[in-house]
């Protein structure tokens, strides 16, 4: 137990001196927010691999590799992964040449403050609160295993160590610490892949002895559950705030793709370890284990407390990374989106960071009472993916590709879609509600602008090609500056 203790106080302690010294860095909500849109090629990749993993990927999809399977990794991570390299590769050069602070901010510029406020309030209340909590029952449930603690004492130990932490330093303390928690990550994952294959006798013996459906991508009978599940949660990713932040936090496009790209790429081959962990685990652990223990007795039971604490500091990474960005992309929305849009246009910087720190209190104590509240968090979270891809997909791609969309088309577009796509279920259907969802939101995004005409308030432009010009020509004439120099020096 002393090594346990050891280890976490240590990686608390060194968390909080990076979050105090950021705390008396951090001067401008610029930096709080969105990091001063400076960050390096290593941080962004970094911080990457971090907020993906989190608790999903140490305890759930270890779980559900115990469960279902690898067709977890099929149904549910790698739709995602695609989804946001493609938002990365394609996307990066037009979001980041907005200089933007969030999703909701597309919106706005686009089609008026108005059509902000869907996107806001599902970016801060649909995703970030349930996600927030996510990861507090995560730490949790680790502090509960490994040091004893009464769940209820260890979700306010967690929450307070979340909070305590976010606030401090806010985005720029969250991507630094990300990075270097992204090798501890790795590192705990692999450790723990090594041991579940050692105890499951070899890959030869764990491959003969684990029945064929835990090894098919697609096993025989669940063909249309693996691909609906893709089809109708990997579309969130385009529209994920966390990965756009990262985005707009880059110093510059090509660093915006280059380390998105890579980090995705490490995600891909990092995310298919808890799933393979999950199935090797079949052989040593017993078959009634709860899904949600695999990872606990894998670590607790068969590893040294000197090596199994590593592994645990390396969860809790994981968790601490993912939970920071939840809350702070929330956290934009109110204090960007809502307060500095709506409320106060004219604050000046104390104010914005009064108000962006007062938001991450917002979400974490919103965070907290969901803990509490929800008895099957991880459906509502799954639920969650699905209702913000139904509603903001196609008005994404209308700001993107399409500048006859109005507004009074987006906003029709995303209200009937959260209409349909909540009230489906109560039809009995059989049909997965984002079906319906995505099919009424692309309907009614195009028949409504088509009736109407562009609002005063509307930039009427295809952002994705907005400024694609100026910007090649831009490159073009820095690339013939050195030319221009010899041809000057000859003559």
């Amino acid at each position: 137990m002393a090594w346990y203790y050891s280890y976490i106080i240590g990686y608390f302690v060194i968390m909080f001196a990076i979050g105090y010294y950021y705390f008396r860095k951090v001067k401008t909500s610029d930096s709080y927010l969105i990091a001063g849109w400076n960050m390096g090629y290593w941080k962004i990749t970094g911080t990457t691999i971090s907020t993906w993993c989190g608790a999903a990927a140490f305890i759930g999809w270890m779980g559900m590799g115990f469960s279902k399977g690898l067709s977890g990794y099929f149904m549910f991570a790698l739709p995602g992964i695609i989804a946001s390299l493609m938002l990365v590769i394609f996307f990066s050069r037009p979001l980041r040449r907005k200089k933007l602070y969030t999703l909701a901010d597309l919106f706005g510029r686009r089609f008026g403050r108005k059509a902000s406020l869907f996107p806001s309030f599902f970016s801060a209340f649909v995703y970030s609160v349930p996600a927030t909590a996510i990861q507090i029952i995560g730490m949790s449930t680790i502090l509960t295993v490994v040091l004893g603690l009464e769940f209820n004492t260890a979700i306010f130990v967690s929450f307070a160590l979340i909070l305590g932490f976010t606030i401090l330093g806010g985005l720029e303390a969250a991507i630094v610490t990300d990075a270097l928690q992204s090798i501890l990550l790795i590192a705990g994952i692999m450790v723990l892949g090594f041991i579940a294959l050692s105890h499951a006798g070899g890959l030869e013996h764990a491959l003969l002895n684990t029945p064929i459906e835990f090894l098919a991508p697609l096993p025989e009978g669940k063909t249309m559950e693996v691909v609906t599940f893709a089809l109708t949660v990997a579309p969130f990713y385009l529209v994920w705030q966390c990965t756009w932040q990262r985005i707009f936090a880059s110093e510059s496009e090509d660093v915006a793709i280059k380390a998105g790209v890579s980090g995705f790429s490490i995600v891909m081959l990092i995310s298919f370890l808890p799933y393979c962990i999950g199935v090797l685990a079949r052989q040593f652990v017993p078959l009634d284990t709860s899904a949600d223990h695999v990872f606990s007795y894998v670590t607790m039971q068969l590893l040294h407390p000197a090596i199994g604490g590593l592994v645990i500091v390396g969860l809790l990474a994981a968790l601490m990374t993912s939970a920071d960005s939840y809350i702070l992309q929330g956290s934009s929305n109110l204090a960007h989106d809502l307060y500095g849009n709506f409320i106060n246009r004219q604050a000046n910087e104390k104010q914005k960071m009064a108000s962006a720190r007062l938001s991450v209190v917002i979400i974490s104590v919103l965070g907290l009472g969901v803990t509490f509240l929800m008895t099957d968090i991880i459906s509502a979270y799954q639920w969650a993916l699905r209702i913000s891809a139904t509603t903001l997909i196609f008005p994404f791609f209308a700001v993107m590709f399409w500048k006859h969309a109005t507004s009074r088309g987006c906003i029709s577009s995303m209200a009937s879609a959260l209409s349909v796509t909540a009230l489906w279920p109560l039809l009995s259907t059989g049909i997965d509600p984002a079906y319906p969802g995505f099919m009424t939101s692309l309907i009614v995004l195009v028949v409504v602008s088509k009736l109407t005409r562009h609002g005063p308030s509307e930039d009427v432009a295809a952002y994705y090609w907005d400024g694609a010009e100026s910007h090649a020509a831009s490159a073009l004439a820095d690339t013939a500056k050195p030319d221009i120099a010899l041809a000057s020096k000859a003559s």
